[in-house]
């Protein structure tokens, strides 16, 4: 077994990666075979796994894999999916989540991955992280399966805040073309605005306005718009990201989980229905397992938290191993190609100053 001081110079060596151990519905569990299976797969990724001691020490040590590549950050306390981010932000300095923040903060890690409370972890991340320079609303990034060669649009906000002006979404516009860049090696993204309709007329004053700016900074920042998107282009190949207000994309989101779901059932009931329906679903296995596949959201875990300075990506609370390293996975990708430092300069490049800030807002405006 490696010293501590061996252990951490050659995690330096490597890209790193800070994963949340707890605070998923399955526990540590699955986290750690989840980055048994990104260690296998990959043999240039290192972890720091934050949670308690003890329990993380004998999961670790039966996987061999990890032998050597995996630092154990002790923190006693959890932060549960009913936790209020209020209470973490005054009781939360010794969770898990906590201390896998502060290991992007202070520079061992290049990414933090955890499973827990969403609400939570974009306070801590807020919080300890920062936003970037010129950012007013940080915004969470989804990817959804579409009809494009690559298999995924990217969405966002779906779920970061509610609320959304003209130049927030301008803002989510850079960051996701941003991310398209980098996370999907999409050098010449397209972008779409999520509406109720695709004529310009229709929409809210500020999805109008957003149209205008969005428009207007397409050429200097390297993205072509293609205008107003309707709910039925989220999976389409006319767009690659897709922008709206978090609340929208929340719904959107979870909408789209609960109509999968529901289909999978019909699916399955309908092959058990006769004997002819077995003999059916036997014959059209090979295509309903690549079918499986194509659609398993455990391909595509992880929500990224766009507009801070580190990368954080949120894994589903349910995630079993396989969405775990699907996360993990993602997180690389991202360190790998220098997206953060990317992103803080694509969006400082293309700031634009807020007119309409209230000024009574909570936050002052050195922090926008």
């Amino acid at each position: 077994m490696e010293s501590d001081t061996q252990q951490t110079t050659t995690l330096a060596a490597r890209t790193v990666i800070s994963v949340d151990a707890m605070g998923g519905d399955r526990g540590p569990a699955a986290v750690v075979a989840g980055i048994a299976k990104s260690a296998t797969k990959n043999p240039d990724i290192r972890f720091i796994l934050h949670g308690p001691e003890d329990q993380l020490k004998k999961l670790v040590a039966r996987r061999r894999v990890l032998t050597g590549r995996c630092e154990i950050r002790h923190a006693e306390d959890v932060v549960s999916m009913h936790d209020k981010p209020s209470q973490v932000m005054r009781h939360g300095k010794k969770t898990s989540m906590w201390s896998a923040i502060e290991s992007v903060r202070s520079g061992e890690a290049e990414a933090c991955v955890s499973c827990g409370n969403t609400g939570a972890l974009m306070a801590v991340s807020m919080i300890r992280l920062r936003k970037l320079p010129g950012v007013n609303r940080p915004a969470i990034a989804c990817l959804w399966p579409s009809r494009n060669p690559g298999g995924f649009n990217v969405m966002l906000d779906v779920g970061a805040d509610i609320r959304a002006d003209e130049q927030d979404l301008l803002q989510y516009a850079l960051m996701g073309a941003s991310y398209a860049r980098n996370g999907l090696d999409l050098p010449h993204p397209r972008i779409g605005l999520l509406n109720v309709g695709t004529e310009e007329h229709k929409g809210r004053a500020e999805l109008k306005l957003a149209h205008d700016l969005i428009d207007r900074a397409a050429e200097t920042n390297d993205y072509a718009f293609v205008g107003f998107v309707e709910g039925g282009d989220i999976p389409s190949k006319k767009v690659d990201v897709i922008v709206t207000d978090g609340f929208t994309g929340n719904v959107a989101l979870k909408t789209a989980e609960g109509t999968a779901g529901l289909i999978s059932e019909l699916l399955r009931a309908a092959f058990k229905f006769s004997p002819l329906s077995r003999i059916a679903a036997m014959l059209a296995y090979t295509s309903l397992r690549r079918l499986k596949k194509r659609i398993d959201p455990r391909r595509v875990n992880g929500g990224v938290f766009l507009g801070l300075n580190g990368t954080v990506v949120k894994s589903h609370g349910s995630a079993d191993s396989t969405g775990v390293s699907s996360a993990v996975k993602l997180a690389f990708q991202l360190a790998q190609s220098g997206f953060a430092e990317r992103l803080a300069a694509r969006v400082a490049s293309a700031s634009v100053p807020r007119q309409d800030a209230p000024q009574n807002d909570e936050e002052s405006e050195s922090d926008k």
